[in-house]
């Protein structure tokens, strides 16, 4: 019998898929994760389902939509009695390790961990831990603290990127070498540190990438982007160098080709292009339905995942537990009829497949649903409901239908074309029976008005 893989989780926290060299990017920003993608699988079509930092972390670590945790908005506790993906790898003898940005454990109001240590109830069934349930808040770029299994403050002086890369490197040095591990790596970049509002690289990359052309919908859209871009491309490189030490370690010491390495992002970033009309949105990253904010880079490399091949098929964050359950030989750590929302990739063909449509649930500065099917995306706003307080509504408004066909860049906001009143429609049914699904309602969507000024990209 074959020895079980050990897994290495990277995540990266408001990525963009079009961020590394092997997803388009023109400049020197990822040669590691390029090189990962050329031995293992690429999946050019992968997707957030929530483009909220906890929310899609609850989504990665459950295997559901996070209106079935509850975790559909920040500060929403991962409940404790949800079967996590360190809890199920531990029913078959691995032991798990977290490093990082957690971003789920408080509760708002009353109970927050964001610079306070994560009881250990509030870990999603973590062995090890050293992390942070707000990183942002207990850190900058240079310097600040983390909290170790025991709660015992952690602080660092250089980089954030490096010093993670450094405790996750002695771990590895130390872990049993016969028992099978889950270590997954949180990364805070190339999120902005909210404070300065600004990306906050490693200092000698910092300026290296601001000369080179942005995303044609970066280029097109007013934002903040003009300020920020190259240095959120250097807080991309900060990872993929570090990973790159990480990946090298495993490779010195044997490990690697028994090692499954995923790498992906909670979400995108849109640089606050998308945020006209949006009430409360201001200061708005990611909070909406935009492939910007909801397409992610996945790349996984290791035991079933080889070859260098580039998989089109529509993936979701979703599919990343089953995905590693199946790796690992776990799947029968379920309870007889416990029903994932995603499906392991190994099970997922590599060919387009034009009838797996995308649903995403979108929270706080709106209550929003969309469904991505092929070139189009569909998306219907609960106006008036606060989507900070509301998970859902019980009437939704269309607000953007895209078709990338000949608009790659979503520029052209055709909810109220009457030339699309077919497409709209049969999306619209599609998306209802997503909710239908999911959560259990039956919403009303209402047709969106033409002469409304929210009509805009």
């Amino acid at each position: 019998m074959k020895p079980r893989p050990d897994i290495l989780v990277i995540l990266s926290d408001q990525q963009r898929a079009d961020s590394l060299g092997c997803y388009g990017q023109p400049m020197p920003v990822s040669p590691v994760f390029d090189r990962l993608a050329a031995e293992g699988v690429r999946y050019e079509r992968a997707f957030t389902v929530q483009p909220v930092c906890g929310p899609a972390r609850a989504c990665l670590q459950t295997g559901l939509y996070a209106t079935r945790t509850g975790n559909y908005r920040n500060d929403v506790p991962l409940p404790a009695d949800v079967p996590t993906l360190p809890k199920l790898l531990s029913a078959v003898g691995y032991r798990s390790a977290y490093f990082g940005k957690w971003h789920l454990a408080s509760r708002s109001p009353g109970e927050i961990y964001h610079d306070r240590p994560v009881p250990k109830e509030r870990r999603g069934g973590y062995d090890d831990w050293l992390a942070a349930d707000a990183l942002e808040i207990s850190s900058h770029g240079l310097g600040g603290h983390v909290f170790d299994g025991d709660g015992r403050q952690v602080d660092f002086s250089g980089h954030r990127i490096d010093f993670l890369a450094d405790r996750v490197l002695a771990y590895m040095d130390a872990r049993d070498p016969g028992q099978p591990s889950l270590v997954f790596v949180s990364f805070l970049e190339p999120h902005q540190q909210n404070d300065t509002r600004r990306c906050e690289p490693p200092p000698d990359l910092s300026g290296r990438f601001g000369g080179g052309g942005m995303p044609g919908d970066l280029e097109a859209l007013p934002g903040n982007q003009g300020g920020m871009y190259g240095d959120y491309l250097a807080c991309c490189a900060g990872i993929d160098r570090a990973c790159g030490r990480i990946l090298d370690r495993l490779r010195e010491t044997g490990r690697l080709e028994n090692t499954l390495v995923v790498y992906t992002s909670d979400h995108g970033c849109h640089f606050q292009t998308r945020n006209r009309h949006l009430p409360g949105g201001a200061g708005c990253y990611k909070r909406s339905c935009h492939e910007a904010s909801i397409r992610i880079p996945l790349i996984l490399r290791g035991p079933g995942f080889r070859g260098g091949r580039t998989a089109s098929a529509p993936a979701t964050l979703l599919d990343l537990l089953p995905t590693l359950l199946r790796a690992a030989g776990a799947e029968d750590a379920l309870s007889a009829g416990y029903r994932l929302d995603g499906r392991p990739l190994q099970d997922l063909p590599e060919a387009p497949e034009t009838h797996r449509d995308v649903f995403v649930q979108i929270s706080e500065v709106q209550a929003a649903r969309a469904i991505r099917r092929g070139p189009y995306t569909y998306c219907v706003r609960g106006y008036g409901v606060d989507g900070g307080r509301e998970s859902r509504s019980d009437a939704y408004t269309e607000d953007y239908l895209y078709d990338r066909t000949d608009d790659p860049h979503e520029l052209r906001n055709r909810v109220a074309d009457p030339a699309l009143a077919d497409l709209r429609a049969d999306l619209r049914q599609r998306l209802l029976e997503k909710i239908r699904d999911v959560e259990g309602q039956s919403p009303r969507i209402l047709p969106a008005d033409p002469l409304d000024p929210r009509r805009a990209p």
